[in-house]
């Protein structure tokens, strides 16, 4: 399998990104329909499992990026 490119990286950043803003927006939503929290809200967030693998993901696409950036640097 090839090694993704710049572009590549950063498209698939920016729309796994999107997703989690909505999944961010979706869960405060439901929350506040319910009335809960803001401290519970946040909580929900913070340990929301989906949420948790989005960012471990987005962290490694960006270490990602940015090591091949350095490489393809002169």
């Amino acid at each position: 399998m090839q090694n993704p490119t710049v572009e590549e990286l950063k498209e698939s950043i920016k729309q796994l990104s999107d997703y989690q803003n909505r999944l961010e927006k979706e869960v405060v939503t439901i929350s506040r329909k319910l009335k809960m929290p803001q401290g519970k809200i946040d909580s929900i967030i913070k340990s929301h499992k989906e949420l948790n693998q989005i960012r471990t993901i987005l962290s490694k696409l960006n270490n990602q990026k940015e090591n091949l950036v350095l490489n393809l640097k002169p």
